[in-house]
């Protein structure tokens, strides 16, 4: 009875660009709803209709960050995260340093 009403998580899986393509060009076909094609595919409704919203952006159809746009912001996130952990260590190592007897 524990295991009533829940659902074990499904595993984060990854697609390649053409895939989601493909995925994109059969619901826009409107042969079929995105709830069948995701059903047929075995993906979720929600990831389908975020892979067409972004279709959509970076078509220029739709206001929002284009898939270039979001990989480099991810990029310079990073590299900005990674920034601050090395003026963090200098910081530390000055204030050690300027901590001993001369």
């Amino acid at each position: 009875m524990e295991s009533m009403g829940k659902k074990k998580p499904r595993p984060r899986r990854s697609f390649t660009p053409e895939f989601k393509a493909e995925i994109v060009e059969l619901c826009r076909r409107g042969d079929r709803s995105v709830g069948q094609v995701a059903k047929d595919f075995d993906l979720t409704e929600t990831a389908v209709r975020d892979w067409i919203k972004q279709a959509e952006v970076d078509a220029g159809e739709r206001d929002g960050l284009t898939s270039n746009e979001r990989e480099e912001l991810a990029r310079l996130r990073r590299e900005n995260r990674r920034l601050r952990e090395d003026v963090d260590i200098l910081r530390r190592a000055t204030a050690f340093f300027a901590s001993m007897p001369k």
